[in-house]
């Protein structure tokens, strides 16, 4: 097996966005349902806190099953860097790890209190600096990737 393209790996991201959509919306709904809440401020920290469980709980229990919808869809599989299935804990990892393609921009809107156009500019950087430190990388492999003992591979 060989590592995908950072085109097929990036097209299977926006794909998983779309799930992901759907899993929010779906996760949102029943929130909203079970705190009674009435508007979308109500509860948001704790609505964040759960989503974030629930994405993670999605891409975690994909990630140990070897692919998600998207990954099978682009014909990319997950594994450990000697070719095997990863375990739950290590999913979880990966997930956490992944929050590397959010975090800093978004730590740096905490401590800065950038204004909107500012904020969608960093971070529209650190994406753009983030995929050109896989593409440019000898294994092609995202940090998140790299850090969490996870590869991508394209599945013949």
């Amino acid at each position: 097996m060989r590592v995908p393209s950072l085109y097929r790996r990036l097209a299977a991201w926006v794909y998983e966005g779309l799930l992901l959509f759907a899993v929010c919306a779906i996760t949102g709904l029943l929130f909203s349902l079970a705190t009674h809440s009435t508007n979308a401020l109500t509860h948001h920290t704790a609505l964040g806190i759960v989503l974030f469980f629930a994405i993670g709980c999605y891409l975690s229990w994909f990630w140990s099953k070897g692919q998600t919808l998207a990954m099978k869809t682009w014909r990319i599989k997950i594994t450990n860097c000697s070719g095997e299935p990863i375990s739950m804990r290590r999913a979880v990892v990966r997930y956490v790890l992944s929050w590397l393609w959010f975090a800093p921009p978004l730590i740096g809107l905490a401590l800065t209190e950038l204004n909107k156009p500012r904020l969608y500019t960093v971070m529209s950087g650190w994406l753009v600096a983030y995929i050109l430190m896989a593409w440019l990388h000898p294994s092609q492999q995202f940090l998140h990737d790299r850090l969490a003992g996870t590869r991508l591979m394209t599945v013949e």
